[in-house]
């Protein structure tokens, strides 16, 4: 005959002891603990977010100015084969059903042949190609430019005096996340093209 007594068998007070009778230790994190992963964790996003960031903006602007260079050889291609004349333009409305050219608020750029001649898009022309860059990508150009390439059938870009084109049209943010936070796409005697990397400081001006 067993006898039994309280507190002797598996009741009260046993479910605190694991086997080998060693005291069990309650799960979680400790203080201590706690505060070193946070401490790890606060080091590992001041070095990654300027990186990605970095990354984010650096393509930004790649994207942005190989759709430009795109488009203007599409124009000079185009003016060629249709022997007629092609325009790109900038625009502040470039994603709309009735786009059209503009030199201020601008988000995009019309490349289109211009049948009318007129220098701007309007239903009698035929549009080739609409491109469009978001915030805070910035589109800057300059004076020789004035807001559009005019390309002749013979693929020379021309200025508003008639002269062969030479000018730049830079994609630029404001940031120092690249430090090369501007491409700058130059125009050369009408038909050279050539896409280089700057260092804006953290600003964008006009080239």
């Amino acid at each position: 005959m067993k006898s039994s007594f309280p507190g002797s068998g598996p009741g009260r007070g046993d479910w605190l002891r694991g086997s080998g009778d060693h005291p069990r230790r309650a799960g979680g994190f400790t203080l201590i603990e706690l505060m070193v992963t946070l401490s790890v964790v606060a080091v590992l996003l001041v070095v990654a977010v300027p990186s990605f960031q970095t990354a984010v903006n650096s393509n930004r602007l790649a994207a942005s100015a190989n759709e430009m260079l795109a488009s203007l050889q599409t124009a000079r291609m185009e003016a060629i084969r249709r022997n007629r004349r092609t325009l790109v333009c900038f625009s502040a409305n470039a994603g709309a059903a009735s786009p059209t050219c503009a030199t201020s608020n601008l988000n995009g750029w019309l490349t289109f042949v211009d049948a009318d001649r007129n220098g701007n898009y309007n239903g009698a022309d035929t549009l080739l190609r609409t491109s469009t860059f978001n915030a805070p990508v910035q589109l800057l150009a300059s004076s020789s430019v004035g807001g559009k390439f005019v390309f002749r059938s013979d693929g020379m870009a021309h200025d508003s005096s008639d002269a062969l084109l030479d000018g730049t049209v830079d994609f630029c943010i404001p940031t120092t996340n690249p430090s090369q936070n501007v491409r700058h796409i130059q125009i050369g005697s009408g038909s050279r093209i050539a896409i280089e990397s700057g260092d804006g400081a953290g600003t964008c001006t006009t080239p």
